[in-house]
C-alpha cells in the first residue's frame, strides 16, 4: 500500500453478511452438532475454501446448496449425511438466509469510512443485497433512506457511494466488468490503488486482479490455499489500521 490507496470496493457475504445462525442452527441441533456464532464464521470461510479448490464453480442456481455442504462439513457434520442436509437447508432457507452481521463488520466498516476514501460494495447476490445491507444498518448508497428517514434502524449505517448486486448489473464476479460499474460510479479509475476485500480465491482475488484492482483477502482464521501473490487480513480493521498508516506516511 506504499503508493497509497484511492478507494476502497468490498464484498458482502463472508465480509460484512454471513448466513443467518437462526435459520441453520434448528438443521445442525437435528444432527447433533451445537456451534457458536464464532464456529458458525469460521464454518463460512472452510466452506468458501471447498468452492476455492473445486476445480469448476457450482452450475447456476447450484452456488448455495453447494456452499451448505461444505459448511455443514466445517460444523462437523457426518460427511454422509452434508449432502442430504445441504438439499433440505437449501430448499427451506433460499433467498433469506444472509442476514447476520458479521462480527466486527459495522465497527470495522466505520473505520474504514472514516479514512475519507470513496467507497462500495461489490457483491454477486440475487437483486436483494443493497436493500438487505441498507435493512440490517450496515450501510447505504445515494437513493437509499439514510438512517434517520428509516423507522428504528437497528445501528447507523455508514453511507458508501455505490451498491453493485450482479443479479441486477447482468454480470458477476469474477468478470472484471462488475467492478468496472462500482469505479465508474464513484469516479475513479482501475488501479492496483483501488482495494478489494473478499472472501474467495476464485471470485474476489481473480476477479479484482482481472480488473487490475489489488485484492485483499479477508481470512480470519488462515485458511487460504493459495496465499502467496496477494494480501491478507483478518479484519477489516486491521485493513483500516494499514490503510490509515499508509495514508499518513504520504502526508509527511
Amino acid at each position: 500500500m506504499s503508493r497509497g490507496v484511492s478507494a476502497i470496493l468490498l464484498d458482502a457475504g463472508g465480509v460484512l453478511i454471513f448466513p443467518q445462525p437462526g435459520l441453520l442452527l434448528p438443521a445442525l441441533f437435528a444432527a447433533g452438532v451445537f456451534p457458536d456464532v464464532a464456529a458458525l464464521e469460521r464454518a463460512h470461510y472452510r466452506a468458501m475454501v471447498v468452492q476455492d479448490l473445486a476445480g469448476t464453480p457450482p452450475v447456476a442456481g447450484t452456488w448455495w446448496r453447494e456452499y451448505l455442504v461444505g459448511y455443514l462439513a466445517a460444523c462437523g457434520v457426518a460427511e454422509d449425511r452434508c449432502r442430504e442436509l445441504a438439499i433440505e437447508v437449501a430448499e427451506a432457507t433460499a433467498g433469506r438466509a444472509w442476514t447476520h452481521v458479521g462480527t466486527g463488520a459495522r465497527s470495522g466498516l466505520r473505520a474504514l469510512a472514516a479514512l475519507g476514501l470513496p467507497m462500495g460494495v461489490v457483491s454477486n447476490s440475487d437483486g436483494t443485497v443493497q436493500a438487505e445491507l441498507r435493512r440490517l444498518g450496515v450501510c447505504y448508497a445515494p437513493g437509499d433512506p439514510g438512517p434517520e428517514e428509516r423507522a428504528d434502524p437497528p445501528h447507523e449505517g455508514v453511507p458508501v457511494g455505490v451498491v453493485v448486486d450482479s443479479a441486477v448489473a447482468g454480470v458477476a464476479k469474477p468478470d472484471p466488468a462488475i467492478f468496472g460499474i462500482a469505479l465508474a460510479a464513484l469516479g475513479v479509475p482501475a488501479s492496483e490503488r483501488v482495494l478489494y476485500v473478499g472472501d474467495s480465491l476464485r471470485y474476489d482475488v481473480t476477479g479484482a486482479r482481472a480488473a487490475g484492482l489489488q485484492p485483499v483477502h479477508l481470512d480470519p482464521n488462515g485458511f487460504c490455499p493459495a496465499p502467496d501473490g496477494h494480501g491478507h487480513i483478518r479484519t477489516l480493521a486491521e485493513l483500516a489500521d494499514a490503510v490509515g498508516s499508509a495514508l499518513t506516511a504520504r502526508r509527511r
